[in-house]
């Protein structure tokens, strides 16, 4: 074959460049202040961009090393595997990247390899009939476009930009169920000492019960005192029911996550003071860190998606110059196919199409275009937005947990050394067993208090870690 004569369309073809009309994309400024919350207990900063020698930013902190309780990296070891949510981003990945492979492949001319046999029968004016056999074999491309004005390279850069979307949106998935992983373990923990709790108080005021149905039965109580001391009882078993609920609901929600049943020796249970998570985040971070969100990435990625589709809307009203050629042989006889040369054959057809009238649908398209690119800023800022109040209420509300939980353990001392004495003096009858009831009865709320503080304590450090971002890596 003489390749001399497709040499001129693979040239023209392989080094025309597009001259991209898409707008240049500059990211937009951040809707929020640069200052965190003066009440968030780890200072605020008025700088905008991170300064050299600061503190690594959380989204540097990995999973492992702010949850370091064996158990619970299992936990989240398989929720990570076996998640259908997870799994399903991830297959979104995939299909995405190919998606773009197949997008970006348009920037190429597609050559093809083709043969043909054709015998067919014809009569001359005598009527004669003459039967000729033609065998054909060659190479060529079909109706490739020259992307002259950036169509084809602003699709390619919007489906690129779509494929990064959807990665940042597989990390966006990941960092909340890490959160979510972490949180239902701490609620199921929560729960199993709430529930510890209230069967040991149930069995203290079954046996106070006891002691003072045989002081009644020998007249030394009252029927008010045995009426009492049952309201307790009864109280404490209609706790000790909602926690059993309470219980497997918790184990239910995290075998969800999870993805599969869970190791019963994973949910052996382990007091909440003995969960090892890191307590202590970076300090003095700017708010610019909430750009490496990945939720926050991606809705950029789809903002500039968006913003390529612009460039390939605006080129729709330019002419389009196709390309179609190819080169081979033909012969009669299939063995002489490719020894003859005067069976080389070939042929070039460029196509130049010009829009005229389309009834204003090249103008739509653009508007169109332009909207999506619109909505998909509004979502940007929007989610760097909630992304700031996030992290706002995590802020405020890190020191508030940390001087409720102070209170709150500090009342629970002061609330058993009250119902240690109101004993005492109801025993050298002193004070009557209505004091007694009272003093136990917020004794009990002491300290299901201090466990549920306690939990959320723990919580908003989770909520705080994956708020600026941590949790993907």
């Amino acid at each position: 074959m003489n390749t001399k004569l497709l040499l001129p369309f693979f040239l023209a073809a392989t080094t025309l460049t597009a001259c991209s009309i898409a707008p240049t994309y500059v990211r937009p400024t951040a809707p929020v202040t640069s200052k965190w919350p003066v009440a968030s207990g780890i200072g605020t900063t008025a700088s905008t961009a991170p300064q050299s020698g600061e503190q690594p930013r959380t989204t540097d902190i990995g999973w492992r090393s702010m949850f370091r309780s064996p158990k619970l990296q299992r936990l989240i070891e398989e929720s990570l595997t076996n998640n259908r949510d997870l799994r399903i981003a991830t297959l979104n990945i995939e299909a995405a990247r190919h998606t773009y492979r197949i997008q970006r492949s348009d920037l190429l001319p597609s050559i093809n390899a083709s043969g043909s046999f054709t015998r067919q029968e014809s009569r001359s004016g005598t009527g004669q009939a003459e039967i000729t056999t033609t065998y054909t074999a060659g190479i060529g491309t079909t109706a490739y476009e020259l992307d002259l004005f950036g169509r084809v390279r602003s699709l390619s850069n919007r489906a690129i930009n779509q494929y990064l979307a959807t990665e940042e949106g597989r990390k966006a998935a990941q960092t909340s169920l890490v959160a979510e992983v972490a949180n239902a373990y701490l609620t199921y923990l929560a729960d199993v000492e709430l529930l510890r709790l209230t069967e040991n108080t149930l069995k203290t005021r079954l046996d106070g019960f006891d002691l003072i149905k045989r002081s009644f039965d020998l007249g030394a109580k009252s029927r008010l005192d045995v009426a009492q001391a049952a309201t307790l009882v009864e109280s404490a078993r209609v706790n000790r029911a909602q926690y059993q609920r309470q219980v497997e609901q918790s184990k239910n929600a995290l075998t969800l996550l999870v993805g599969k049943e869970i190791d019963p020796k994973l949910l052996e249970p382990q007091p909440l003071a003995d969960l090892q998570i890191l307590n202590t985040l970076p300090v003095g971070i700017p708010s610019v860190v909430l750009l490496d969100r990945p939720d926050i990435r991606q809705a950029e990625f789809s903002l500039k998606a968006e913003n390529a589709n612009i460039g390939a809307a605006r080129a729709s009203f330019f002419p389009s110059i196709s390309l179609t050629g190819s080169a081979g042989f033909a012969s009669a006889n299939l063995s002489d196919l490719f020894v003859t040369n005067s069976s080389a054959l070939w042929s070039f057809a460029p196509q130049v199409t010009l829009p005229i009238f389309q009834g204003g649908r090249l103008r739509s398209n653009l508007k169109l275009a332009e909207t999506n690119r619109d909505i998909a800023l509004a979502r940007y800022e929007k989610a760097i937005q909630t992304a700031f109040r996030e992290v706002a209420d995590a802020l405020v509300a890190r020191a508030t947990w940390t001087e409720q939980l102070r209170a709150q353990r500090a009342l629970l001392k002061e609330s058993d050394q009250t119902s240690t004495i109101t004993k005492a003096r109801y025993e050298h009858g002193i004070d009557s067993y209505f004091a007694l009831l009272d003093a136990q009865r917020s004794l009990f709320e002491a300290q299901q208090n201090e466990i549920l503080i306690h939990q959320q304590t723990l919580a908003n450090m989770i909520d705080l870690y994956k708020a600026l971002g941590g949790g993907w890596q």
